[in-house]
């Protein structure tokens, strides 16, 4: 319950940030993206890992709010990587919740059209597992967020029990 209670603060407190994984194309040896990793500071509890708290977020209903702040947070970095001549694609991770709700598309475009970055420069990774949790929802955010031009993965793919067949039927 303190956890939860914190991490109701997190945002707020500016105790959230992204960290930036380097993408690498090993035929070029160059790094051709990052990956925005969620990491939260807490005040006493020092750096709460996200094998911890991301349940806690997915739980108590604070998973939106926390996907909301990624993509604001990846937008906002991206036009600064470009405002200093970095032109670089950005990977944030979204969640099954994220993936239902209605108007994830939309906020999205807007994060976009607010900092002024391209939507081509943006990457969705989706889970295998949340991907195939409900392959409606799946497919009708994947075509919503190709019509605005950003980009779409499947992490993880392989360590669930989906098949080459499903994976088609995703425009992934």
């Amino acid at each position: 319950r303190s956890l939860q209670h914190d991490l109701r603060q997190a945002i707020p407190r500016g105790e959230l940030s992204l960290h930036y994984q380097p993408k690498i194309d090993a035929r070029r040896g160059r790094i051709n993206g990052v990956e925005a990793l969620l990491r939260w500071r807490h005040p006493e509890r020092g750096n709460v890992s996200p094998v911890e708290f991301i349940p806690v977020a997915e739980r108590f209903g604070l998973i939106a709010q926390l996907g909301n702040w990624v993509i604001e947070e990846a937008c906002r970095q991206m036009a600064a990587w470009t405002w200093d001549g970095l032109r670089m694609r950005v990977a944030i991770n979204l969640s099954a919740y994220q993936l239902r709700e209605s108007g994830l598309a939309d906020r999205i475009r807007d994060a976009l059209q607010r900092h002024g970055v391209p939507a081509s420069h943006l990457l969705c990774e989706i889970t295998e597992s949340v991907a195939m949790e409900d392959t409606r929802a799946t497919q009708r955010a994947i075509e919503e967020l190709g019509r605005i031009g950003v980009f779409l993965s499947i992490d993880d793919f392989g360590t669930g029990y989906s098949s080459l067949h499903y994976l088609r039927s995703l425009p992934a």
